[in-house]
């Protein structure tokens, strides 16, 4: 495919989203001119979102780093020297290994997540070489890591219902997840079932594209899913609406937990989360009565203090009424543990000499970069673009700004990021490599071929590790693996049944394969938790400190309908930064086009809370707190309870504006996983300039 100038080749999109989508490249004299679907994907069918459609535009992308750069300005400012990979490498070698031999490996750390979700891209090579190296661990829980812990808790690993089978449902219920903008096929099984008399019923703290669409929104205050759940469960109980059988058969805690629920009344649970009391019980009363019902459980609720105990009392109500046996019925919140590789062969962790090395979270850089003892004195950044994603980016800041802080970026652009680093070296784009990739919705494996060479003299992140473990002199044969041998590696996992008839041969000829999903329909007889079964009550989670039954805990940092803030609290406002529908997380902001549709960074406020402030639509206002602040234009909506301000998408620095949103948001650590808590956040808002409207 590489060397074939006209033509139209498979390809799989990398980027952090559910659906994984199959692709088709259309070249014209050696160059991509057209992203579009592949029809013959059984999950995706032909249909891509507008931001894959576009990746011509971040592929060719005018500001593309197509060489090695080193920094010959002030840290921040943008000045580099193009330099040779030669030189690079060298550098990049010299420096740790004096760093190792004066501090110990210790002092250095990978910063990398899923800007790539190639298994090869971003679990293989890298890791390998940071084991050896002996590197500071990164502890990646950025994303999903409260909310999988309690799914976890709950029913032993990570997977749930299939997609083909939601479409028999007849009550969909999708619990803070903007389907629309972030899992669109999703959305298209919903709107087909909807056409047969399915009902959509959308829970969430704002009321975005897809809860537009739904046949009922139930808006509530940030943090209070678990309450909501919990009244539910009181109504289930209560009126007789649970399975007993199931129940007896497939769960323990179920006795204890119909105890435990009496105290969660639908008018208790009303004043916490700012549901009416009759709501809640009309809902309860859907979803006990309507079968097959299905729960899509999204990422927002578990970026909470409370959040990995949001996902684990949602998902106990399947449990409850037994959907977990109804075809279609059940949830989602990831798929992945079906089509899990061989982590173990691909990341190499018997390479590294001491295994106790000292674990930092990601959701920490600040502190750690600031605070840590013995300090990071080395940073390979890839895949991952902190000063925007990472919490608190006012004190990443900070600790970028060290002058004796060694940092590496490798990347396809000069990122907030790559503008701190000593070395920028440039990186291939998906196209340009050879990559495995799963869903973790689907059911599907993928491999991706180069469709296009390199560009300029960028290369992928195996590559610049098997050249870095080479100038470092490590001998091991585990560095000069190919990607070939590296996918029979992941592909070649006993202990994974569900993937056992998947071969590097059969998808070179096929392109995707679907996982054995027979082993599904036996699961329930032998949950992988210590009863194997649903723990309804979970004895490990009394032994963590953690409530052993589903628990409304309220936040650290945010308020409930019990707990609104007095007028003198410095801070009155609850903030909200979910996904908006053009960027994934801050991937795609610097793309003309992409950033044009969503325009400028906006705040949501509530015409109760702008009224207060004297803010009209339109106007330009200062959101700030302890850690930072953050300029946006006000659009005063009532999309949220009063309290809630939302301002969708992560942006890029511009020249005299200040609109990174995590300036906002705190490094504290989630209940479960030590997940982020971007969203137990608050802050006060301001009017800075009053908007003039056109004559």
């Amino acid at each position: 495919m590489i060397h074939e100038q006209n033509g139209i080749f498979p390809a799989v999109c990398p980027l952090d989203c559910p659906d994984t989508c199959g692709l088709l490249l259309h070249k014209e004299d050696g160059k991509i001119v057209k992203v579009a679907g592949n029809p013959e994907h059984p999950i995706t069918k032909g249909a891509i979102c507008n931001k894959v459609r576009n990746m011509t535009e971040r592929v060719y992308h005018p500001e593309r780093i197509l060489y090695p750069l080193r920094r010959i300005g002030a840290k921040g400012e943008g000045k580099f020297e193009r330099i040779s990979w030669e030189e690079a490498i060298g550098e990049i070698a010299s420096k740790f290994t004096e760093l190792i031999r004066e501090h110990g490996s210790e002092s250095i750390m990978p910063y990398s997540f899923y800007g790539n979700m190639g298994a090869l891209s971003v679990d293989g090579m890298d890791r390998r070489f940071f084991h050896r190296l002996g590197s500071t661990r990164l502890d990646q829980g950025i994303c999903s890591a409260a909310g999988n812990v309690g799914w976890k808790y709950t029913m032993g690993f990570m997977g749930g219902t299939s997609p083909e089978d939601t479409a028999k449902a007849k009550l969909f219920i999708v619990w803070g997840q903007n389907t629309v903008s972030t899992n669109m096929h999703a959305w298209s099984i919903i709107e087909k079932a909807r056409k047969q008399g399915a009902k959509l019923v959308v829970i969430d703290v704002h009321r975005n594209r897809t809860g537009d669409r739904a046949d009922w929104f139930i808006p509530l205050h940030p943090g209070t899913d678990s309450a909501l759940a919990l009244g539910m469960m009181h109504v289930l109980f209560e009126q007789g609406l649970v399975n007993e059988e199931f129940l007896a058969q497939y769960t323990i805690g179920y006795e204890e937990l119909r105890e435990h629920v009496k105290q969660y009344t639908p008018d208790k649970v009303s004043a916490i989360t700012g549901v009416p009391a009759q709501h809640i019980v009309q809902l309860a009363r859907m979803y006990g009565e309507t079968s097959p019902a299905f729960i899509q459980i999204g990422n927002g609720l578990q970026h909470h203090d409370n959040g990995g105990m949001n996902v684990r009392a949602i998902v106990c109500l399947p449990a409850l009424t037994g959907q977990w046996l109804v075809e279609g019925g059940g949830a989602i919140k990831s798929n992945g543990d079906y089509a899990k590789f061989n982590g173990a062969a691909l990341a190499r962790p018997d390479l590294r000499p001491n295994p106790n090395v000292r674990v930092v979270s990601m959701n920490q850089l600040g502190e750690t970069l600031l605070s840590l003892d013995p300090p990071i004195r080395g940073m390979f950044v890839y895949c991952s673009n902190p000063a925007v994603v990472a919490p608190d980016t006012d004190k990443v800041e900070q600790g970028l700004q060290r002058e004796d802080l060694f940092t590496v970026v490798h990347d396809l652009f000069m990122t907030d990021t790559a503008k701190y680093a000593d070395i920028v070296l440039p990186s291939t784009s998906t196209f340009e490599n050879t990559d495995l990739y799963k869903s973790y919705w689907h059911h599907y494996i993928q491999l991706q071929e180069p469709v296009i060479p390199p560009q300029g003299e960028s290369k992928s992140n195996m590559e610049v590790f098997k050249l870095l473990a080479q100038a470092m002199g490590f001998e091991e044969e585990a560095f000069l693996d190919t990607e070939e041998d590296m996918v029979r590696q992941a592909l070649n996992h006993p202990a994974n049944p569900y993937i056992e008839h998947i071969t590097l041969e059969h998808l070179k000829e096929h392109r995707f394969l679907k996982l054995n999903m027979e082993h599904q329909k036996r699961h329930l007889d032998s949950l992988p938790t210590p009863s194997g079964k649903i723990e309804l009550y979970s004895q490990c989670m009394a032994e963590a400190g953690l409530p052993p039954l589903p628990t409304y805990v309220p936040l650290i940092e945010g308020y409930d309908g019990e707990r609104r803030p007095r007028k003198t609290s410095p801070y009155p406002l609850m903030f909200i930064s979910p996904p908006n529908h053009s960027f994934l997380n801050s991937t795609f902001a610097n793309v003309e086009k992409l950033a044009k549709l969503e325009k400028d960074p906006m705040l949501q406020i509530h015409p109760e809370d702008a009224e207060v402030r004297a803010i009209s639509d339109g106007d330009e206002v200062l959101v700030w707190n302890a850690r930072g602040q953050y300029q946006a234009t006000a659009q005063v909506t009532e999309k949220m309870l009063p309290g809630t301000v939302v301002s969708q998408g992560l942006w890029w620095e511009r020249e005299g504006k200040r609109q990174r949103a995590n300036a906002l948001t705190p490094e504290r650590l989630s209940d479960m996983g030590n997940g982020a808590t971007f969203f137990s956040t608050v802050v006060e808002v301001k009017r800075q300039r009053k908007c003039v409207p056109n004559k």
